[in-house]
């Protein structure tokens, strides 16, 4: 007995350039559509008569894509959903975009009208899901990369005999974050990304950090004041280690100048907030 079913289009690219004034635009999403509904024929009988081609859910994304004005990944994803809704049988549908940002290059200390710059891995996510009449709408960054070179400790951790950690006061802290928001069932502004980006970034760097769960919880406190449309936060902190190297044998100091960068393995502090 088939107990459930979903399918869809995966990593459809779409770049689109709102050329509707002097100074160009580019919006750069990767969307994923996905349906669930009333398919067990298709998978059981090998009957099509409901199963609508994945290669039709490109098709549609890019033709709205050329009918509606794309502002925000948020209300094109609705857009999306509630044509996909319409089909026969559905009765589930998401909708995942990732939007890369593309910045605008200055020549001659100018903004230049349609010359742009993709600066760093840092993109922008929203998933938006129609089940049963009921649309919710999570939007995020992702790959945003922070450090900071003082203000941040770590020590009054308990120890055992294989903690072999030294306390510090004044250490290295970097992340490469990322942050989900749900927005409110009422909501109809997304253009909240901005204003929750700048809180997370300007908290981490001000927060005086006993610990990454510390600056995670301030963090997290700072987006959902700065949002009233957002009805909780989702951060996750990867602790990009960066350890001071002993240039003792070398007959040399090292007053936190001198630093190994790591990869791997890293702490990874997670955490939701609510109002």
């Amino acid at each position: 007995m088939l107990s459930w079913n979903r399918y869809g289009k995966s990593r459809i690219r779409l770049v689109k350039v709102d050329r509707s004034r002097p100074e160009h635009r580019v919006i750069d999403l990767t969307i994923d559509v996905q349906l669930e509904g009333a398919f067990d024929q298709v998978y059981r009988d090998g009957d099509n008569a409901q199963c609508l081609p994945t290669d039709t859910m490109k098709n549609t994304v890019y033709a709205l894509a050329r009918q509606h004005h794309i502002d925000q990944a948020e209300p094109f994803a609705l857009q999306l959903a509630d044509h996909f809704g319409r089909t026969p049988g559905v009765s589930k549908v998401a909708i995942a975009a990732v939007e890369q940002p593309w910045s605008r290059l200055a020549v001659n200390g100018r903004p230049h009208p349609h010359a742009f710059v993709q600066a760093g891995a840092e993109q922008w996510t929203c998933r938006t899901t129609r089940d049963a009449g009921v649309t919710t709408v999570r939007s995020g960054v992702t790959n945003l990369v922070l450090l900071k070179t003082t203000d941040s400790a770590f020590a009054g951790f308990p120890r055992d005999e294989y903690t072999t950690l030294a306390e510090t006061r004044d250490r290295m802290l970097a992340t490469s974050m990322t942050a989900t928001w749900t927005y409110r069932t009422d909501a109809h502004d997304f253009t909240a990304r901005e204003r929750i980006r700048a809180a997370l970034v300007e908290t981490f760097a001000a927060h005086d950090s006993a610990s990454v769960q510390h600056t995670l919880h301030a963090m997290g406190e700072a987006a959902l004041g700065a949002v009233g449309d957002i009805a909780d936060i989702t951060l996750a902190l990867p602790n990009r280690h960066h350890l001071l190297v002993d240039l003792g044998p070398f007959g040399m100091d090292n007053p936190n100048e001198i630093f190994l960068a790591t990869d791997q393995p890293f702490g990874l502090i997670e955490a939701t907030l609510r109002r």
